[in-house]
């Protein structure tokens, strides 16, 4: 999977790598679908359950990576001292080989998952997954958990939480001209983007949100008094109260030059998914990592990810069963091939055990 490039927004190489997939997990006994997208074809997988009147269980996950395409070329995947490096291979193709060999494990032993199981894999995860979101909502329904293959912690433990976050684009216009016989006459994007930045520096200032100013463009010419000019923001919230009271004031920017134009759009969006009290998910998982010998455990995540739509709703809810390592999204990113199989069988036990009552009776 790693050796098949996946940028986001790369449409044919997402859809080679999906048809890669479908048919790895057909092999295990799924149905498998292609959903089309925009910038590449999603992924809803079945497998049918021993018994099928029970709620799903659901599992999310992406095929997309942040890696531009030609990146293997001076950095292909390979294996040293136990580990597996490469582009992708923790975020997070490491957690879609994992469930494939958890459900071929069972097809092994003649074994079914006790419940039916759906799967879906969006190719638009590490740009907020702007289209992939609405097939996670759709399959929320009736859903009695939901698990996420995203890595977890470096240490192994899962994720029991995560902060939101919110990509924004800030676009400002100015007025054009020449910056030496007409400077006057223009109104200059760039210092008017500048100066929203340090006042949007402010606001992200306040208790429970961290900025990121990720990507900054504009102007033409040195000899030009820009016309245009733009940012990307990346913002994270603890609380869903700062994610709302920062948006909020975003929204409510204003150009401080007579003649410029701010404008603030929101361009993805995830939900703060608070830590649940208790987590009978939780516990249940630890008792079946006990009963396999494994020591397991969870812990909040500062990233965010597709299990932040069904947290955030109060849906029990558990991140991090991909393959064990660290670097996501730096050039050091790696697995612990040592770490695989254990991750497969807890990931297959999971999968065959009847999981118990998770939610209180009051809460459907």
């Amino acid at each position: 999977m790693a050796r098949i490039e996946s940028p986001s927004g790369d449409a044919p190489r997402l859809d080679a790598l999906a048809e890669e997939l479908a048919a790895g997990f057909r092999a295990t006994g799924a149905t498998a679908r292609r959903e089309p997208g925009p910038a590449g074809d999603h992924l809803v997988i079945e497998w049918p359950g021993r018994d099928e009147s029970l709620p799903h269980l659901l599992v999310v996950g992406h095929h997309d990576t942040v890696w531009p395409v030609g990146t293997l070329a001076d950095w292909p995947v390979a294996e040293h001292d136990g580990r597996l490096t490469g582009p992708g291979v923790v975020d997070m193709k490491g957690g879609l080989a994992v469930l494939e060999g958890a459900l071929a494990l069972l097809a092994d032993l003649e074994q079914r998952p006790h419940r039916s199981v759906r799967l879906v894999v969006v190719s638009d995860e590490e740009v907020g997954s702007p289209d992939g979101r609405r097939l996670v909502e759709r399959q929320l329904r009736g859903a009695a958990a939901v698990l996420g293959l995203e890595p977890p912690h470096p240490d192994g433990r899962l994720k029991t939480a995560r902060r939101g976050s919110t990509r924004v684009r800030l676009t400002v216009t100015g007025r054009e001209a020449h910056a030496g016989n007409d400077a006057h006459d223009g109104v200059s994007a760039v210092d008017e983007l500048v100066d929203q930045l340090v006042l949007v520096r402010g606001l992200a200032g306040q208790p429970g949100t961290e900025l990121n100013a990720g990507r900054i463009s504009g102007g033409s010419r040195a000899n030009v008094v820009a016309g245009r000019a733009e940012a990307e923001l990346g913002l994270r919230f603890s609380t869903v109260e700062a994610q709302r009271r920062t948006l909020d004031n975003l929204a409510r920017l204003t150009a401080l030059r007579p003649g410029a134009r701010v404008r603030t759009e929101v361009l993805s969006s995830r939900p703060a998914w608070p830590e649940r009290t208790g987590n009978p998910l939780l516990r249940h998982v630890r008792l079946l990592a006990a009963v396999l010998g494994q020591q397991l455990d969870g812990a909040p995540a500062g990233g965010a990810g597709d299990t932040n739509l069904p947290g955030s709703r109060g849906l029990p809810t558990l991140d991090g069963f991909g393959a064990v390592g660290a670097g996501a999204h730096a050039r050091h990113e790696y697995i612990r091939l040592d770490q695989l199989a254990p991750r497969i069988a807890l990931l297959a036990a999971l999968l065959a055990v009847p999981l118990p009552r998770l939610r209180d009776r009051g809460e459907g």
